[in-house]
C-alpha cells in the first residue's frame, strides 16, 4: 500500500500545512477521547469541537469573504476529513458539521443570507448547526417528506416532524426542508433558515446509536412556526436543487471520511499482526491473515482513488452526481469490510472493547446509510450509466 505521505496529486504549501495540522489534531485531541465519547453515549464533546474552532478546522471549508479559511474546493475538504476521521469517525464528522450547514446557504442564499448565517460560523466561537431534512416516513426519498410550510402574511407558517437529525437541540442555526407545495414531489421542496429559540420548535429525547455516538442526534417537532419570508433560502421549489447540490459534495467528503476509518482500522489491525504470535510465529505470516490485510490495503487505496478523482471533478465543475455516488458507496462499503477484517484479524480481542476496532466497525455502518443508502447509491449509479 502507497504511504501516505505520498501526494498522489501535488499540493500546494498551504494544503500540507493544514494536513499536517490537522493530523496532529486527529492525534492529539481526537484518537486518545473516541472511547470515553463512545461510551458516554447521548453527549457531544462540545471541548474538542471548541478546541478544533480555535484552531480553524471548523471553518477551513468556509469562503474567505464570510470568515472561513477559504478551502472551497472539495479536494482539500476530502485531504482533511480522511484526517480527522482516522482520529475517530463520529468526533472527525461532528468537528466538521458546520461545512453540510453551510452548502444549501452558498447554493441557494442571497449575500445577505449568506453574510448573517454564515459570518458567525468563523472564529473560536462557532455556534452549531444542523441540517433537517429526513423524516420518521422519508430516508433517503427526500422528495417525499410531508412536513409543510403554508404561506401566510409575511412568510410560512412550518408543520411537521423531522427525524435523525444530527446536533438538534445542540444547534443554534438550522436549515430546514418543507413542502410549500405539497402536490408535487421534488418540485415542492422549498428551504428555510430559522434559530432553535424560534417559537413552535420543540426536539425529542437524543437517539440511542449503534456508532457515531459523539454526533447526537434528535426528532424536531414544528408546531405553527412561523418563518418570515427573507429567511426562505432561494424561491419556492428551489431547495431539492439545493438539497441534490449539497449531495454531490457531502457524499464525496464523507468518502473521504470512510476512507480515513478504513486506514485507522488497517493500520491498527496490521500493526496487531505484526506482534501477535500464534502457532510459534507473528500471525501476519499466516497465508490468511496475509492476504485478508492485502484486500484491506487494495480497497483502501482504490476507495481513495476514486474518491479524490470525484473531488477533482467536482472541483472542475463537472457534473459528479454519478461519481459521487460511485465513491461514497465504496469507500462506505470498504470501511465496513476493513473494520470487519480488522476485528477478525485481533480474533477475541477484536470484540473486546479494550481495543478501537469494535468500535470503528460500528461507527463505519452509518456511512453506508447517511446521505443515500448503498442501494440508493446503485440506483444513483445505474441513473447515470
Amino acid at each position: 500500500m502507497a504511504k501516505k505521505n505520498v501526494e498522489y496529486w501535488p499540493l500546494n504549501d498551504e494544503q500540507r500545512a493544514i494536513v499536517e495540522m490537522v493530523k496532529d489534531f486527529a492525534t492529539n485531541e481526537i484518537r486518545p477521547r473516541g472511547r470515553e465519547v463512545d461510551e458516554a453515549d447521548t453527549v457531544s464533546p462540545v471541548d474538542i469541537f471548541q478546541k478544533a474552532a480555535v484552531v480553524g478546522i471548523t471553518d477551513f471549508m468556509m469562503p474567505e469573504e464570510y470568515g472561513g479559511g477559504g478551502y472551497t474546493d472539495a479536494f482539500t475538504q476530502c485531504l482533511v476529513q480522511e484526517q480527522l476521521c482516522w482520529g475517530d469517525p463520529g468526533i472527525g464528522n461532528f468537528v466538521c458539521s458546520n461545512g453540510f450547514f453551510a452548502d444549501p446557504i452558498l447554493a441557494l442564499g442571497s449575500e445577505d443570507q449568506k453574510k448573517q448565517w454564515l459570518t458567525p460560523l468563523s472564529g473560536p466561537d462557532a455556534p452549531f448547526t444542523a441540517l433537517a431534512t429526513t423524516e420518521p416516513g422519508s430516508g433517503s426519498d427526500s422528495a417525499s417528506m410531508v412536513t409543510r410550510a403554508d404561506k401566510v402574511q409575511g412568510g410560512y407558517s412550518i408543520n411537521g416532524q423531522k427525524a435523525w437529525i444530527s446536533n438538534a437541540g445542540l444547534a443554534d442555526q438550522y436549515v430546514v426542508f418543507a413542502k410549500t407545495d405539497p402536490s408535487e414531489r421534488s418540485k415542492g421542496v422549498t428551504a428555510f433558515l430559522m434559530k432553535k429559540d424560534t417559537p413552535g420548535i420543540s426536539f425529542g429525547e437524543p437517539m440511542k446509536k449503534m456508532g457515531q455516538r459523539a454526533i447526537v442526534c434528535r426528532e424536531m417537532f414544528f408546531d405553527n412556526v412561523f418563518v418570515p419570508e427573507e429567511d426562505r433560502l432561494g424561491e419556492e421549489g428551489q431547495g431539492f436543487y439545493g438539497l441534490m447540490k449539497t449531495f454531490d459534495v457531502s457524499r464525496v467528503v464523507l468518502a473521504a471520511a470512510s476512507c480515513g476509518a478504513a486506514r485507522a482500522a488497517y493500520e491498527y489491525a496490521l500493526d496487531y499482526a505484526r506482534t501477535r504470535t500464534q502457532f510459534g510465529k507473528p500471525i501476519i505470516e499466516h497465508q490468511a491473515v496475509a492476504f485478508r490485510l492485502a484486500d484491506m490495503a487494495t480497497r483502501i487505496e482504490s476507495s481513495w482513488l476514486m474518491t479524490l478523482h470525484a473531488a477533482r471533478q467536482l472541483d472542475a465543475g463537472e457534473d459528479v452526481n454519478g461519481l459521487a455516488a460511485m465513491a461514497k458507496l465504496q469507500a462506505s462499503e470498504t470501511a465496513m469490510f476493513v473494520t470487519w477484517a480488522a476485528v477478525q484479524t485481533l480474533g477475541g480481542w477484536g470484540y473486546s472493547r479494550e481495543y478501537p476496532v469494535e468500535q470503528w466497525m460500528r461507527d463505519v455502518k452509518l456511512e453506508e446509510i447517511e446521505e443515500g443508502t448503498s442501494d440508493i447509491m446503485r440506483l444513483v449509479i445505474s441513473r447515470n450509466l
